[in-house]
């Protein structure tokens, strides 16, 4: 009885923020000013920038002063980039240099890419010198690198040290420091040589050295790296952070596991986009101009178009035997529906198996077997429901055999159109999610509607 209780007094993550919203909304509008203030103490930081950012835009700003300095710089790196900037626009010289040059380098960075270059400018000579520098390191690299999202903010260690001095430099740098579970070790020409964990440094004897104890094989990347591949990298190994060396294999910042989730959660936003045939650009979609998201998503629909009149065209040069047989035209819907849905299914597990690496290119005939075998199968299964279900509907055995036998063809090419075309983009240096579903549907009832009608003629003998 007692865990029911707590299960139905228990509310969820959603639920809280929902709640923290209406009542800071409610305090704001009544000029409770104290009370809103007391309201968001207890509230975690990425939980109150979501409430700001659902709060009217009037209200925003009186929201964001309420919290304590601290306070603010954490939240406000949780804030969009579109917020972020209103508030940019709102505060004066003092507060923006206060909350900006507090921030995390990777995370200002990221800030200012967002920001037009003039408020960029403006903002960099109100950093200081250390800050200024920081921040021109990550901006100097090409978008969605290593370089690019790493922070400058890591301890470095030497190997002669021990593991008592060790613990005193830790002591006094931590707060400079994005993360101190990793501590890497470099030479006097700060070449990385080797990593720390925090649990081997505490474990260690007060008089052992760095040497002693630092692991000597390293997983890092190079400042060029693409961010999907540091991230593929992190998962890989089970890392919290992971060292970036520049060409000299000189150490020069770290991408830590929050920004490794950031990247993971754009990347797959990218990818479900553009399986949809929606191309997003670098904004956010839910908050682009509508004529800039009509405009991006025309060309696909447009491409769509263009080769769904090769469906027209088949259907059109099959006019002889539609008008023979009227009651084939009734099935062409289901059947060219059928075999879309297939190939997209393909396609679907096809690219994210890419995507995470559980298959190669090399292994591409292997799998292209495989959904051919499962596309002969879906397709049995399917066939024997379609053919029965077009006997009750046209009580014709030769018209049921037609559809069922078709819907078996169209099944296995469906599978294997949407197993291979996504290899082909590939190999030949495209994206496979560009193979989005939609394209491979069209394709499949071109080819589908040419199969069903041939199929029919040959086995009515017309």
């Amino acid at each position: 009885m007692e865990d029911d209780s707590l299960a139905s007094a228990t509310i969820s993550r959603r639920e809280l923020q929902d709640l923290v919203r209406e009542q800071l909304q409610t305090l704001l509008e009544q000029s409770n000013l104290q009370g809103a203030k007391a309201l968001l103490v207890p509230v975690q930081p990425v939980d109150i920038a979501e409430a700001i950012e659902e709060l009217p835009s009037t209200m925003q700003a009186i929201a964001f002063r309420l919290l304590s300095k601290d306070e603010a710089i954490e939240v406000y790196e949780h804030l969009d980039s579109s917020i972020q900037q209103t508030l940019i626009e709102d505060f004066r010289r003092q507060e923006v240099r206060d909350i900006v040059g507090q921030m995390s380098p990777d995370d200002r960075a990221r800030l200012f890419d967002e920001l037009p270059a003039k408020v960029v400018t403006r903002m960099l000579a109100q950093l200081n010198r250390e800050e200024r520098q920081a921040t021109a390191l990550l901006l100097g690299y090409q978008p969605d690198t290593a370089g690019r999202i790493m922070t400058p903010e890591f301890i470095a260690l030497k190997e002669t040290w021990t593991a008592a001095r060790t613990l005193e430099e830790i002591r006094k740098l931590a707060h400079m420091s994005e993360t101190i579970y990793y501590l890497y070790v470099t030479n006097r020409s700060r070449q990385l040589t080797g990593v720390v964990s925090l649990r081997s440094l505490v474990v260690a004897q007060p008089d052992q050295l760095i040497s002693d104890i630092m692991a000597r094989d390293i997983v890092s990347v190079q400042t060029g790296t693409d961010q999907e591949e540091v991230a593929s990298l992190t998962q890989r190994y089970d890392l919290l952070a992971l060292p970036v060396v520049d060409y000299e294999h000189r150490l020069v910042g770290i991408v830590t596991v929050d920004d490794i989730l950031d990247i993971l959660q754009a990347e797959t936003t990218e990818d479900i986009y553009q399986l949809g045939g929606v191309q997003t650009g670098d904004d956010s979609y839910f908050q682009t101009n509508l004529l800039t998201v009509a405009r991006r998503r025309v060309v696909w629909l447009f491409v769509l178009l263009i080769t769904n009149t090769g469906t027209s065209a088949v259907i059109s040069s099959q006019e002889d035997i539609l008008q023979e047989v009227v009651a084939l035209a009734a099935f062409i819907p289901l059947l060219i529906g059928t075999g879309g849905n297939v190939g997209a299914q393909s396609s679907t597990v096809v690219i994210r198996g890419l995507n995470t690496d559980e298959i190669r290119i090399r292994e591409g005939l292997r799998v292209i077997r495989r959904e051919a075998i499962a596309g002969a199968f879906l397709g049995l299964m399917l066939g024997v429901v379609v053919t029965v279900w077009a006997f009750v509907l046209q009580g014709s055995v030769v018209v049921a055999g037609a559809v069922g036998a078709s819907l078996v063809a169209i099944s296995v090419l469906a599978s294997v159109a949407g197993s291979s075309l996504p290899f082909l983009f590939m190999a030949i240096g495209f994206d496979p999610a560009l193979m989005s579903a939609p394209f491979i549907t069209t394709f499949v009832d071109v080819l589908g509607v040419l199969i069903y009608l041939n199929l029919a003629r040959l086995i009515l003998h017309l």
